[in-house]
């Protein structure tokens, strides 16, 4: 023990210690890859075993130097390759290393699709073992020659041995517990046994591949992985900060077999090497059910009738005019105005309207039905009770300066729900054209392109307030276009084609993939 009074000995201590758990990372990447096969409560144990055989194997490798040094000397020659005791362990740990981390990975990935749906089955404890203690060999000797390398003193060896496998010990569990965790990192840890398991049979064939180079990519890759978990807690965090009706929504729409229209890859995305499972619910099953989860989120604006397409009835205007526009108006109720649709005077059924200009030569105001105001900013279910007390009236939506924006019926909250129902006098907003093309009406409900496409449309914090795809496009140019001017987003292209009264009155939308077509994301021209 003379080697305690020694500053040299101490710093080769040191060193060796180090050089020691350095080498030890593989042992320990593999431990924690087959503890995670076990049963939970049986990795702790499991664990302990095998570093446990690690140390006594390696102390018993120290205490027989003189019976390692012959591991070195040439046994035989095959094809010009000499292979010494150490030569053989080494390839067959190394194959045997090339062959697990293979298989383990084939398990993971192919046989994923059964996981999920039967019971895991754990592997057996002892079997999980006698395949540790087999690695442990190879690791042991490549630790043991190390230390007889560094330092010539016996016990100076095993100190180092034994305080290496103990700091592993004391690291194992927490890796063990966050390689079960996160399934990339398994598949990492797997590509790291590759890469050593190689290097052991390059060495046994004579070909030594320097241990920096194995630890420098294991050292980016590790690097690299630790930005990639940072991202993705960032990404949780942030996905946290979302409403939990709309993380809700989400979840359940998932579920149901649809895809999320936060990804918006538009349909673009790569074929799978297998036929995808029909989904379990129909599109328009999905559809509804999206509808009614997300109603509550959805402004008045995006569901209401907006004013330039209301039909009102001018009280001013002569009998003969009005019965006119009753007659050729497939509506049953009417906003009654004077002169123009700010003044409103009231609402009436079309059968009432028709009964005051027979009886009397005019409407009579009296007669009205009084009409029911509400601000924009009202919530939807909000609106649903002020509609069940309103009894099948209209309901006037209002802005803060108390001009009429447009009007809501009970029919605009189930179109909400369900999709479109026009009437006789007006054609679907959205129409498919074939060939993965559609011409749509500037008016159209966000919400109802959205799920026609497949993409999200909806509104972000800097991108104000829209509840039409014409909303949707002024955002993007920032003025009004002129006809022509398209947008490439996320895999469709939307084309202007008309512009009518300052506002977009038709949109022809082109899906890029079906087309044949590339676009450059998020662009316009």
């Amino acid at each position: 023990m003379d080697w305690l009074m020694d500053p040299t000995a101490w710093a080769g201590l040191l060193t060796l210690i180090v050089l020691e758990i350095v080498l030890g990372v593989d042992n320990l990447v593999f431990i924690a890859i087959l503890a995670e096969k076990l049963p939970p409560n049986q990795r702790d144990k499991a664990r302990i075993i095998g570093l446990s055989l690690a140390l006594v194997m390696r102390l018993a490798l120290l205490s027989a130097i003189s019976w390692l040094s012959t591991l070195t000397r040439p046994l035989f020659d095959v094809a010009g390759f000499s292979f010494s005791g150490r030569d053989l362990i080494l390839l067959i740990g190394g194959l045997f290393l090339l062959f697990k981390a293979t298989l383990e990975l084939h398990e993971r990935l192919e046989g994923a699709e059964h996981s999920h749906a039967d019971k895991k089955v754990h592997a057996g404890f002892w079997l999980v073992i006698m395949q540790i203690v087999l690695l442990d060999a190879v690791f042991s000797l490549d630790s043991v020659i190390t230390a007889v390398g560094m330092v010539d003193d016996l016990s100076l060896m095993m100190t180092a041995v034994v305080i290496a496998v103990a700091v592993m010990l004391f690291a194992s569990k927490p890796l063990t517990r966050f390689v079960g965790q996160h399934p990339t990192v398994v598949v990492l840890c797997l590509s790291f046994l590759l890469m050593i398991g190689l290097s052991l049979v390059a060495d046994g064939f004579g070909f030594h591949i320097p241990k920096g180079y194995l630890y420098a990519a294991i050292g980016f890759s590790i690097m690299i992985e630790m930005f990639n978990q940072v991202a993705r807690r960032n990404a949780i965090k942030h996905a946290a900060h979302r409403p939990m009706r709309a993380r809700t929504a989400d979840a359940i729409l998932t579920m149901l077999g649809g895809r999320r229209a936060a990804s918006g890859d538009g349909g673009t995305g790569h074929d799978s090497p297998q036929p995808p499972a029909p989904p379990t619910f129909a599109a328009q099953e999905r559809n509804m059910v999206s509808g009614v989860l997300k109603l509550a989120d959805r402004s008045v604006r995006s569901i209401m009738t907006p004013r330039s397409e209301v039909s009102w009835v001018d009280m001013t205007a002569s009998p003969e005019v009005v019965r006119q526009q009753i007659l050729e108006t497939p509506h049953s109720y009417f906003p009654v105005c004077r002169q123009h649709f700010d003044d409103v005077a009231g609402s009436a059924r079309a059968k009432d309207l028709l009964r005051m200009l027979t009886d009397n030569g005019r409407i009579d105001v009296a007669s009205l039905r009084p009409p029911i105001y509400v601000h924009e900013s009202i919530g939807t279910l909000e609106l649903i009770e002020v509609l069940r007390r309103a009894r099948g009236q209209l309901v006037f939506v209002t802005d803060e300066y108390g001009t009429v924006l447009g009007v809501v019926t009970p029919i605009d909250v189930l179109e909400a729900i369900a999709g479109e129902f026009p009437d006789e006098d007006e054609t679907p907003t959205i129409q498919p054209a074939g060939d993965g093309r559609w011409l749509i009406d500037g008016t159209a409900d966000v919400h109802h392109v959205e799920q026609v496409l497949g993409v999200s449309l909806a509104a972000g914090e800097d991108d104000g307030d829209y509840s039409s795809l014409a909303g949707f496009l002024l955002t993007r140019f920032a003025e009004l276009p002129t006809p022509g001017k398209t947008l490439d987003y996320r895999g469709y292209r939307f084309t202007v084609q008309g512009v009518t009264d300052n506002r977009i009155s038709t949109v022809e939308v082109r899906h890029l993939a079906t087309a044949g077509e590339t676009s450059i994301p998020d662009g316009g021209s």
